[in-house]
Parts: C-alpha cells; structure tokens; sequence
C-alpha cells in the first residue's frame, strides 16, 4: 500500500487539499511580480544630456530649440543620449543646415529623463545609463545570483528541517527585503536588497510545491501543477495592472512586498508534510496532521480510528532502507537516480535560458511595455490548457518535450521575420514564451514526480539551481547579439529543442504512478521496468506464433 491510499480514505482531494493548494499558489502568483518587476522599476526611458550649468541662453532643458543646437542626432534622427556639443550650434536652427566635424562631449552634468511614462526608475535615481548602463542588468544578475543560492540552501534545509519552516522563513525575508528596497538611496544596497529577495524565490516555490505534491492524491496532482502555472500567469498580469496604475518604481516595489507579511502570518496554520514527518520518524505529528485532515475533508471517523501503526503499515516497506542523512551525492549514487538527475540539469538550464531570454527585456518589442507584459501573460492561459489536458490523457513526457520543441522551433522562426513587423514579432515571441512558461510548470510537477520522497527536495533544489544558472546566462547569451543578430535566437531555440529531445528520449513517465519514497524503490522500479517490457514482448510473440499456426491448421 502506497501512502496515497491513505490520502484517498481521508478523502482523497477534499476540501483540506483545495484550501491547503490555494493558500499555497497564491503568493506563488506573486512572486512573478517580483521576477519580472525590473520590466518597470529598471525601465529605459529616452535621455539625453543636461545642458551646462553655466549656460543661460534656454530658458529650460526641453526647450527644441535649445534641444537641436546643444545635442546631435543619431542616425534615426533622434538625440544622442551619450553625447553633446562642446559649444552650441545655433547654425543648425536654420533649415536644411548641417555641421560636420563638430567636437562632442561626454555628459559631464547630468541627463535629462523623459518622464512622461515612468516618473521615476532606478535608471533615473542612479543615471544607470551610457558608461553606467551595463549595472541595469548587473542588478537584474545579482537578483538571479540570489534565486541560485536560494535553491541550494532552501533545498538543503528543507529535506533537513522541513518544508514548513524555510516557506514560512522566506515569506518573512521577502516582505522585510522587498519593503527595506523601497527605502534605501544607494545603488549598492538596492542589490543586496534585491539578492535576498531573490534566495525567498527558490524557498517560497520548492517548499510550495513539494507540499502541494505531498498532500495531494495521484489524481490530483496534475491539476495542482498546472493551478501553479496559472499562478504565475495571474501575477504577470496582476504586474501589469499595478505598475500601469503605480508609476513610482518605490512605491511599486513596496506594493508587491507588502502582501508577503500577511502571507507570513497565515502560513503558521499550514501542516507540515506527513510524508515528510514519518520518513523522520515523527509518526505522531504525522498522526495529529491526518485527523486534521480527515476532520476538514468531512472523515472524522476514519482519521479517529488511524494509530501510528496503522499510518506507518502504507510505508513501511518503502521506509525500511531510508538512511538518516542524505547528501548532494546521493543525486548521482546510483544508476537510475543519476540518469534522472543528468537529464533534467539539462531540461532545466535550457528551459530557464530561453525563458529568461525572451521575457526580461520587453522594450526590445517597440510596443508598450504594458500591453507586451500583459500579453505575455494572458498567452499563458491557453497554453495551460493545453498542456493540463495533455499532462491528464497523454502524459508528463510528451508535454514537456512537446513544448520545450515547439518554442524552439518558434524562436528560431522570429529570425525570419522582418523588424518592422514588429506586431508578429511579439505575437510569436509571445507564443514561444507561453510553451516555455507551460513547460516550465510540467517539468517542475514532473520533477517532484520523478524523485523520491527521501531526496525529493534536495533533488528539486539541484534542478532549481540549475535554472538559475540559465537564468544568469540568458543576458550573456543575450550580448552575442552584438556579434550577429542572429546568434541569441538560435541559441536560445537550439536548447529548447535539445531540451526537448533529452525528455523524450531519457525520462520514464509518471502519469498516474504512486510516488516512490526511497532510493532504493526507484531502482527496484527502473529494474522492473525493462522486465515488464520484455515480459509484454515476449507474450506477444507467443501470441502471434499461436495465430500463426492456428491460421496454418486451418489452411491444411
């Protein structure tokens, strides 16, 4: 008996599990916000530099006139951002007029921001532009840097301590951390700030989604994924709303940190994980946890009459070989578990780089960065209703590789569409990004799927950390663009479909299999695996070889 009989005669997916997985999923929505929120509070408005203080000819820095004699045009016609005259140049206010071999200068005092959109950036705080433009995305990497260290350190603790207290730890950091952002006037500590934000990513959506897994029936536990994925759609979009109406990247950033302080304080009602709790020998609160459960899902009787023997008889023979302590070796020890670990580093990482690649920098499109974040996000709904339906009838492989494929192939076609077609170019890139965002949610339910509860964690965690590092390479890949233009999107679609082609043809499936609890299940499973294809093969064989000779007998 597996532990996810005990959960069906409690009630299988009852109202404790839908509560339990709503108030997980929720703050899960918002952390998208806090991925993508350098989209706005680190925008690029359009610059250019601020006239000498010991100038008095204009009367103001907007002035056209002033504008034309003091800065030159780029080859677009626009002002130089980076760049003025030494002296102004009255002769170009003359029609038709141009200047040649005009000396230039660098900004010495300052720029002059349009803030008709953003009134205020941390681009416009701290002039992170021309020589200084390159610490935008440096912040946006520290940010990353965090969710790395975050997904080693959380995955540890969490097989360690539990996966209560680093969720309820990281609800708490994030709030302190993203509301402290708000407030602080250097360059320096808004990166600090921004790195601890960045470790709460990796503790809020392991610990998050191995609960979800470990509370919930097999039958469930793909709707729970797939709920995730529309988490993260509903925080993209609830992103665009508020930023749309909070311009102020301060205020913005205090509005999205806010909400973790309430998240903090409500998640001391959540139960650790049973599982968890009897793989750590604490059958009793184990036991405390399933009546409550039994209680809330309308079986009283049946939790009433659960003792520790009872709940400990649907695991015992799985608990039988736990070791007391694992390590990040036992990810690669064995046969089956190293397959499975290789595989997914691979998954992972390439999942992560393209869908960095194509989602952070959203004014590369032309359109409103509004109306692009918004589509982004809303592409998600129909792609996770696609991939919900595939996960339930056809399996976690084939969608996963599925979409990992189809994005790549859509990246790679954005190569031929002209730049001036800007309007395709987003609806393609955003279609691309909705099967890797769909991909993303699959893998990470097939993750929690594919390792055992013993290491379950820390095997979420090692994949996590992988994901980041893509994270972080996605704006170095992106910088190759400087090189050819073409470079990035091939890179990016070229590792979606390895991605793809290392699912399909290395991962088993998991649709509907019970969790395994320990290592040595896993083996004895991946060993029984090629036994029973044999077995199949050979009966129909013998089968065909009987209809053979019964056609043969009645043909004599």
């Amino acid at each position: 008996m597996a532990f996810t009989d005990l959960l069906d005669i409690l009630g299988g997916v009852g109202r404790f599990q839908l509560t339990y997985t709503a108030l997980l999923l929720l703050p899960c929505g918002l952390l998208a916000c806090h991925n993508f929120l350098q989209n706005f509070t680190a925008a690029v408005v359009p610059h250019h530099c601020q006239h000498p203080t010991n100038r008095t000819e204009a009367t103001t820095n907007n002035s056209g006139a002033w504008l034309r004699a003091t800065i030159p045009l780029d080859q677009h016609g626009v002002p130089e951002p980076c760049q003025r005259f030494t002296e102004p140049q009255w002769a170009l206010l003359s029609p038709n007029t141009s200047v040649l071999g005009v000396a230039t200068e660098d900004c010495r005092d300052g720029w002059v921001y349009d803030r008709s959109v953003f009134p205020s950036t941390i681009v416009m705080e701290w002039d992170l532009v021309c020589e200084a433009r390159t610490l935008r995305d440096l912040a946006q990497s520290i940010y990353m840097a965090g969710v790395l260290l975050g997904a080693a350190v959380f995955g540890s603790l969490a097989d360690r301590l539990g996966r209560k207290i680093p969720l309820v730890w990281s609800y708490l950091q994030l709030a302190v951390s993203g509301a402290a952002t708000a407030y602080i006037d250097s360059f320096s500590a808004y990166c600090v700030f921004r790195f601890l934000m960045g470790m709460t990513f990796s503790g809020i959506i392991l610990s998050s989604l191995s609960l979800v897994v470990e509370w919930m029936p097999t039958q469930g536990r793909t709707v729970a994924g797939i709920l995730l994925g529309y988490s993260f759609t509903l925080g993209q979009l609830i992103l665009a709303g508020v930023a749309y109406l909070i311009r102020p990247w301060r205020w913005l950033q205090f509005v999205v940190s806010a909400p973790f302080l309430i998240f903090f304080l409500c998640s001391w009602w959540l139960p650790e994980s049973s599982r968890w709790l009897l793989l750590h020998g604490k059958s009793q609160q184990a036991l405390r946890n399933l009546r409550k459960v039994a209680v809330m899902n309308g079986r009283k009787a049946e939790g009433e009459r659960l003792t520790p023997e009872v709940v400990s008889s649907y695991i015992q023979s799985e608990f039988a070989s736990v070791r007391t302590s694992n390590s990040l070796l036992d990810l690669f020890r064995t046969p089956a578990i190293r397959k499975v670990t290789c595989c997914l580093m691979v998954v992972w990482f390439s999942n992560s780089v393209a869908y960095y690649g194509l989602a952070m920098d959203l004014q590369k499109f032309g359109l409103s960065i509004y109306l692009v974040q918004a589509l982004f996000g809303i592409i998600d709904i129909p792609a996770m209703l696609v991939a919900t339906t595939t996960m339930i009838y056809v399996g976690r492989r084939a969608t996963v590789a599925s979409f990992l494929i189809l994005a790549g192939l859509m990246v790679i076609a954005n190569i031929f569409v002209p730049e001036d077609m800007q309007i395709l170019r987003t609806a393609q890139a955003a279609l691309g990004k909705g099967c890797l965002a769909s991909s993303f949610i699959c893998v990470y339910l097939f993750t929690g799927e594919l390792y055992p509860t013993e290491i379950r964690q820390m095997g979420m965690g090692f994949a996590s950390v992988n994901a980041r590092l893509g994270g972080l390479a996605a704006p170095l890949v992106t910088t190759l663009g400087e090189v050819n233009p073409v470079l990035p999107p091939v890179a990016f679609g070229a590792t979606s479909i390895l991605a793809g082609l290392v699912v399909i043809c290395f991962l088993t499936e998991t649709r509907n299999a019970p969790l395994v609890e320990t290592i040595a299940a896993m083996e004895r499973r991946m060993k029984e695996a090629p036994s029973k294809k044999e077995a199949e093969e050979k009966s129909e064989e013998i089968a065909l070889q009987q209809l053979g000779t019964s056609a043969l007998k009645e043909t004599i």
